[in-house]
């Protein structure tokens, strides 16, 4: 049904280009060939009838195309999904993994045994020796 739509919005289009480029914005087109008064369709008439098949083949044009985006077929398979969205779900979130360190609560008091007591010494650098100037 899809593809049969899809081919009359297309001979519509064509249908309606061709009947906008066959009028006159001046009133001529294709009235200026029967200028003689006693014709079936005169010039009036023929104005009168490229106007009212442009306006219907636009409104059957937009019709169409209503008809069109309710007719997409919609299938029930499973859409294949993009490189990167099939790439997101085999990585692995980085705050998933993440170890875990022992956390003093807070309120607990250290045992005298768990604290070090360093010298603040040792914490310095050694110092140099300064070369003494002769």
């Amino acid at each position: 049904m899809f593809v049969f739509i899809s081919v009359m919005i297309f001979i519509v289009a064509i249908l309606l280009v061709l009947i906008v480029l066959v009028q006159n914005s001046k009133g001529g087109g294709l009235a200026a060939n029967f200028s003689s008064s006693n014709q079936m369709m005169g010039v009036r008439k023929t104005a009168d009838f490229l106007e009212k098949t442009t306006w219907t083949l636009a409104a059957s044009l937009m019709v169409l195309s209503l008809l069109a985006s309710a007719a997409i077929p919609r299938g029930d398979a499973e859409v294949e999904r993009s490189i990167i969205e099939q790439e997101m779900d085999r990585r692995v979130d980085p705050s998933q993994g993440l170890p875990t360190f022992p956390v003093q609560e807070p309120g607990e008091v250290p045992l005298d045994e768990d604290i070090q007591v360093v010298d603040p010494e040792d914490l310095l650098p050694p110092e140099a020796e300064e070369p003494e100037n002769d």
